[in-house]
């Protein structure tokens, strides 16, 4: 029994050494602004570490190498409590109380205190000395200042314990009360796991090992829980994704990572034992059934994820979001249509034996070839394609209608119904002086074109579908950011002025996305930045129209880019000649890249400092007039 319960709890600090770094990870890929998120990483390092030393002790031989592993532990050791006190004022900051300098101070000198203790134990023998090593066990016995230790580790717990207390009464929905919450009973299994309990309570516990490890496991497990519903907890603050996306973000982050790195390290260790019970030798075994559990989990992850995830996190959006899942799935790209209408024509030549052809597209300044097939160019020496309004019609046919003629082409239109206007071409390389389809050749045709034109149709209604999206996008990203800043910050978030927007790192996307409408779009006509309090008071001013006015920020926010004296084309005035010439003249990156003598990569870099110059002349312009606005 005692056995069983050391080797399970080998598997346990294994995982959750994986679980922890799992999920340092996914706070240093999807949520690494929020400074709430960069202090739980620092926890989990911290606990990472811990519980790595736990796993090296284990596996250790000798003396002297298990006295290196308990000293190497304590590298995590000393700076939980400074990172778990990190973590609670990270929290509170987040729900609208910032430091005012103590609480600070506090961080500061608790992670100074933590360096300290680690010198200690790694060059003395006042905090952790002279190492106990059992049969079931390995432990450093603790120093005069070990005592020391153990006040500043509850110190620290206890003050971040108010402070979470502080957040949870600040918090302004039931959500972010209850994610505090879960924050705060998931800190308890990896703090208190990391305490190194051994140290004061070894000689004593040793007489009861099986009562001693049962608890160690069952601590261990819980911990390995509470590691995931802090991340679940945290994963929120900063972000503006909508709720369902986190969880399901976090859930497959989980599923693919811990869970499947747990199992099969697990089964190694299983494995390895029956191995050894059952004299067993080679490691063939081992390898076999490590790949086989791998591709065993993947696969039962796949079949189990999406039902899982539609039933735990889609609740009343459930039927929302099937319909757009639905969407992507089944949306025709660009290159599906490609693909689609290069089939068409390919089927169209050979029914007629013509060597090429070609499918145009109405689009708003004419005919746009989309696919040609063969061995014809339609371009070639051509300067473009045929006008949309051709009046020699050269025969007319029962189920494909007029057919045209057009340079060494017949044309035949594509329209959605009989009555509606063109919106296509398909061109078919001629094969004698007049077009003599056959009844059956007419037939067929007429087929390939009916989808061809269905195609065109569904095209046609995605971009309207694309432009919603273009104009809605922007509101909605303002929207969640709001909503996920006032779920725990004072309530003057739902009030605040875009004026907020200027510190925040989309600010430069926006303004990027107005320049590049800045003679007329969505993106202008329906950008946050109409709401800017500098743009209003344009409007009021000079411009009758709030687009007016945004246009006039940007064009005054260019300007004040552009150094003094005459226009040049020399370094200085790089950033304002990328700004003139690409956004208010309308030039194409290629011709600007001409005029500035730079390849177009180098043109598209500078574009972006540029970009960037003209949000910060916006964000100081804003300022301006909101402190001008209090001083009133």
């Amino acid at each position: 029994m005692l056995s069983f319960l050391t080797s399970l709890n080998q598997i346990l600090n294994a995982g959750n050494t994986i679980t922890a770094f799992s999920l340092l990870l996914y706070g240093l890929t999807f949520n690494l602004k929020s400074r709430v998120a960069r202090a739980l990483a620092l926890l989990f390092s911290c606990v990472t570490m811990v519980y790595f030393g736990d796993v090296l002790v284990s596996t250790s031989y000798g003396a002297g190498e298990v006295v290196v592993m308990l000293k190497l532990q304590w590298v995590g050791i000393s700076f939980v409590p400074a990172a778990f006190l990190h973590l609670s004022d990270t929290i509170l900051e987040a729900t609208g109380r910032p430091s005012r300098g103590r609480r600070r101070f506090a961080v500061g000198l608790s992670y100074a205190l933590g360096g300290i203790t680690l010198m200690l134990v790694a060059f003395t023998d006042l905090v952790a000395i002279d190492p106990v090593l059992t049969t079931n066990a390995a432990y450093l016995s603790p120093g005069p200042l070990f005592w020391v230790f153990t006040l500043f580790y509850l110190f620290d717990v206890t003050f971040a314990g108010l402070n979470f207390m502080r957040a949870y009464r600040r918090s302004l929905t039931s959500s972010s009360r209850r994610r505090i919450v879960y924050l705060m009973i998931g800190s308890l299994g990896p703090i208190f796991g990391s305490f190194p309990f051994l140290m004061p309570a070894g000689p004593v516990v040793s007489e009861e090992s099986i009562l001693f490890w049962s608890i160690v496991v069952i601590i261990n497990a819980i911990a390995s829980i509470q590691m995931v519903q802090m991340s679940y907890a945290v994963a929120y603050f900063g972000s503006a994704a909508p709720d369902r996306v986190v969880k399901s973000r976090l859930f497959q982050w989980i599923l693919r990572g811990p869970v499947v790195a747990s199992t099969v390290l697990a089964v190694l260790i299983i494995v390895d034992r029956v191995e050894d019970l059952l004299g067993i030798e080679g490691n063939y075994v081992v390898s076999f059934s490590m790949v086989a559990f791998l591709l065993l989990l993947q696969y039962v992850i796949t079949l189990i994820r999406p039902p899982l995830e539609r039933w735990l996190f889609l609740g009343r959006d459930r039927e929302d979001i099937l319909r757009l899942q639905l969407l992507e799935e089944r949306l025709l790209t660009s290159g599906d249509l490609r693909q689609f209408f290069e089939a068409i024509l390919n089927a169209a030549c050979d029914i007629i034996s013509a060597r090429s052809g070609f499918l145009a597209i109405v689009g708003e300044n004419g005919l746009e070839l989309e696919v040609a097939v063969g061995t014809d160019d339609p371009l070639r020496d051509r300067r473009e394609l045929p006008p949309l309004l051709i009046t020699n019609n050269l025969k007319t046919f029962e189920h494909l209608g007029p057919i045209f003629e057009w340079d060494i082409y017949w044309l035949i239109p594509l329209r959605m119904s009989e009555d509606e206007n063109v919106v296509g071409i398909i061109g078919l390389a001629a094969r004698s002086e007049l077009p003599d389809f056959t009844e059956e050749e007419d037939d067929r045709l007429s087929m390939l074109m009916q989808r061809a034109s269905i195609a065109l149709a569904d095209r046609l209604l995605q971009r309207e579908v694309f432009d919603s999206v273009d104009r809605l996008m922007p509101r909605v990203d303002v929207i969640q950011r709001i909503r996920a800043s006032a779920s725990y910050a004072d309530a003057d978030a739902l009030s605040r002025s875009m004026e907020s927007l200027s510190s925040e790192e989309d600010f430069v996307s926006l303004v990027r996305d107005a320049l590049g409408h800045y003679w007329g779009g969505p993106r202008l006509s329906e950008s946050p930045l109409l709401e800017l309090r500098v743009v209003r008071e344009e409007e009021n001013g000079e411009n009758s129209s709030r687009v007016n006015a945004l246009r006039a920020i940007l064009r005054r926010a260019i300007e004040r880019t552009r150094p003094d004296g005459d226009r040049k084309l020399t370094p200085e005035w790089m950033l304002y000649n990328i700004l003139e010439m690409k956004f208010l003249q309308g030039m194409k990156v290629r011709e600007v890249a001409m005029r500035l003598a730079m390849s177009e990569a180098d043109l598209y870099r500078k574009q972006r400092v540029a970009i960037e110059a003209v949000a910060q002349a916006i964000a100081e312009m804003e300022r301006q007039v909101v402190n001008d606005r209090k001083d009133l």
